[in-house]
């Protein structure tokens, strides 16, 4: 049996929201587009894809927003275009950042622009560490939450900082805001808080929001005309966007209203996992609706545990397992959603102690 096979046939799950099967889900948008009298949009131009980018211009408090089928095309052509008005190649990078370590250096590829690595691998990059590059940079661009570590942020303070000394020296600062909607409760701010500042912000349509797929790129109308030609060139003039638009604007209102309650399960879960020991979770406090555990076990060890627990007791713990720099052990990811808010609290303590348990015979057997 695959892994998706395995999940599908799991009755309860940890990690995010429900998935709907593809019938469930088409049947939703059509009902949903027939209630709203929705039309299909012809290569991005339609009432409802333009109302959407607007909604989220709005909402962040940008000139102007424009969708784009995939977070890769947009956030490479962002910066593209920054470096270019700014007469500098050279973008700032954490070394953990999405471009970096899932996109096949498509960057230097397609000669879009020189990537600069900035601060550890295992914290989120400060002010001091972009002053300390002596080269003129054309953007830097900042992921938050910083999913590979655990969905870490810097702090207001540290954030405000970075905001002004890029404002200072003209470097154009660029907002990875894949998923910028979870960690607004962490802050105590709005969205369009934590998005002043930033030259331009990417958001995507299908993280949190749990649409189809997706992302829009925000930023000056001159800077959004300028990345529409692009992403022509690169081949995202998709011809109708329509289902990507309805399955995202269909829910978008209820995801964003439900992200306090993702946050505050959160809180919750970090205060529960202090009666689980072996499992360890980064950063120490939450800072956005997500998490990595990190568990004694290596990294097949831990998908075996899940496996068997997956077939035995129908609960999916979650997606993948990950190395971890010690040996012999790993870490996972866990996105809290609509799947761990609806669980009852004794439930989730259940399946903490059947997991731990696991792990305990595991470690025991390994001494």
């Amino acid at each position: 049996m695959t892994d998706a096979e395995l999940r599908a046939s799991c009755t309860t799950h940890l990690p995010g929201h429900r998935q709907p099967t593809p019938a469930q889900l088409f049947a939703a948008m059509a009902e949903w587009s027939a209630a709203n009298g929705v039309a299909h949009d012809v290569y991005g131009s339609g009432t409802l894809i333009q109302e959407l980018e607007q909604k989220l211009a709005t909402l962040l408090g940008f000139e102007a927003a424009l969708f784009c089928i995939t977070g890769t095309m947009t956030q490479a052509t962002a910066l593209r275009i920054a470096c270019e008005e700014r007469g500098s190649p050279l973008v700032a990078l954490h070394p953990t950042s999405h471009i970096l370590r899932h996109e096949r250096s498509n960057h230097s590829l397609f000669d879009h622009f020189k990537a600069l690595q900035v601060g550890d691998p295992h914290r989120p990059w400060s002010v001091g560490e972009l002053q300390a590059i002596p080269d003129r940079l054309g953007a830097a661009t900042l992921e938050l939450p910083m999913r590979e570590i655990g969905g870490q942020c810097q702090s207001w303070e540290e954030l405000q900082a970075i905001k002004d000394h890029c404002h200072a020296h003209n470097i154009h600062l660029h907002l990875d805001g894949a998923r910028l909607w979870e960690c607004a409760s962490a802050y105590g701010r709005s969205a369009a808080e934590i998005a002043q500042g930033f030259d331009s912000v990417y958001v995507s349509l299908y993280k949190g929001i749990g649409g189809m797929g997706g992302a829009v790129l925000l930023g000056k109308a001159g800077f959004v005309a300028k990345a529409q030609e692009w992403f022509r060139r690169q081949g995202g003039n998709v011809y109708q966007r329509t289902p990507y638009v309805v399955a995202a604007a269909m829910q978008f209102d209820r995801r964003l209203a439900a992200m306090p309650d993702y946050y505050a399960r959160t809180v919750w879960l970090y205060e529960t996992l202090r009666d689980f020991p072996l499992l360890v979770p980064n950063p120490a406090w939450p800072q956005a609706s997500m998490l990595h555990l990190h568990l004694p076990v290596s990294r097949e060890q831990a998908t075996e545990i899940r496996n068997r627990i997956a077939s035995e007791h129908g609960i999916w713990l979650f997606n993948a397992a990950n190395h971890a720099p010690l040996p012999e052990h790993s870490y996972v990811e866990l996105y809290i959603g609509d799947n761990l808010l609806a669980l009852p609290d004794q439930r989730v303590r259940d399946i903490l102690a059947l997991w731990s348990a696991e792990l305990t015979l595991a470690t025991a057997r390994a001494e």
